[in-house]
């Protein structure tokens, strides 16, 4: 997979978007996705840019699916200007209160190792490139939250902090849709869906995994028995899980970090410390540990991006971090105007779209 960092490429990869084979086969692990997302994440391009230069080849209905997905990441960057740095705290109680969930993230899952196919190949594909599609991180998610009973925070941070497209409000805000603390429910998936969407190596039958939705709801439900790593699909673990600490997070390096293919393409050294070169990304010059604050403190800093790219279009601001007291622009004036211009002067309705990205 090749991003090559440069507003050119951002341009081209616009011009190749084929808004109906998206349509159809978005999710998919192989399906017809755009690879759009670092570009507007480092402001290479902005969405009103990447919208209007897909409606000028391909005039499309404002119910189209790719414009739904635009508009979500529309509507999350919305949330955040609106709540501000609230969205890294719970929107509402979830499934179960959070401190029924754990604090930290277990190794097994940080190392690829759980013995269910699709969560490895999914963290393994997420260390290789810094790269993950949609479904496979609501999958990831879903396990982590629903079965492994980890707080959704404490992953959230974990992804965001190894992710090239990593964007604040996205990344967030989907693991607390997840979660259910963002939603009405939470999101489940089990083997027959994985089977569905992701090559045979993904395949998961016969893992924790493989069983009915209304078995998965029960367990996401069961308090405090999260299922274990590499269980069959009747196995449960009965330890009690501890509450969430209050520790600050912490800065972590990954053992693979010195082998990946994007560390070396990043120059990263021994501390993990990212270099800008004319042929690579800019990089997040820390990954966020996996322990969580108190509510009432200032959040965990997330990955700071390349400040030489940092625009408001990037969905972090004008300024390098999250922590930054400006909440982001709304873009809604530019992209609406796109979307009116082209449907007649309808707009985007947030509850009628999906949390898959492009």
């Amino acid at each position: 997979m090749d991003f090559p960092p440069t507003r050119q490429a951002a341009l081209a990869r616009i011009d190749a978007v084929l808004p109906e084979g998206y349509a159809r086969s978005r999710n998919a692990i192989e399906g017809a996705v755009t690879y759009l997302s670092p570009y507007i994440t480092h402001g290479l391009v902005s969405l009103p840019e990447v919208l209007a230069g897909v409606t000028a080849r391909h005039p499309l209905d404002v119910q189209h699916k790719f414009v739904f997905e635009l508009g979500w990441r529309e509507y999350f960057r919305h949330v955040w200007g609106h709540r501000g740095m609230g969205i890294m705290d719970s929107l509402h109680e979830g499934v179960l209160p959070d401190a029924r969930y754990a604090s930290q993230l277990p190794t097994d899952i940080r190392e690829a190792a759980t013995g269910v196919p699709v969560i490895d190949r999914a963290v393994h594909s997420l260390y290789a490139t810094g790269y993950l599609h949609n479904h496979a991180r609501m999958w990831l998610a879903s396990y982590v939250v629903h079965l492994r009973k980890v707080h959704w925070r404490v992953a959230a941070d974990w992804l965001y902090g190894h992710l090239l497209d990593g964007d604040l409000a996205s990344n967030h805000l989907s693991w607390q849709w997840v979660a259910g603390t963002g939603s009405r429910k939470p999101y489940l998936f089990n083997a027959d869906n994985v089977a569905r969407y992701a090559p045979a190596a993904w395949h998961s039958s016969g893992s924790v995994i493989d069983r009915s939705y209304e078995a998965l709801d029960a367990i996401a439900r069961q308090v405090p028995t999260p299922v274990r790593a590499g269980d069959d699909a009747s196995a449960v673990e009965s330890a009690r899980l501890e509450p969430p600490s209050l520790t600050r997070c912490r800065r972590t390096r990954s053992s693979w970090a010195s082998s990946s293919p994007i560390f070396t393409a990043l120059g990263r050294g021994a501390t993990g410390v990212g270099v800008l070169s004319r042929n690579a990304w800019p990089s997040s010059p820390r990954s966020v540990g996996t322990g969580m604050r108190r509510p009432s403190a200032p959040p965990c800093r997330a990955p700071v991006r390349c400040a030489a790219l940092m625009t408001p279009t990037s969905g972090l601001g004008s300024r390098a971090g999250p922590n930054a007291r400006r909440r982001p622009r709304s873009s809604r004036s530019s992209i609406g105007a796109v979307i009116r211009s082209r449907s007649g002067g309808t707009g985007l309705r947030a509850a009628s779209v999906t949390p898959l990205s492009c």
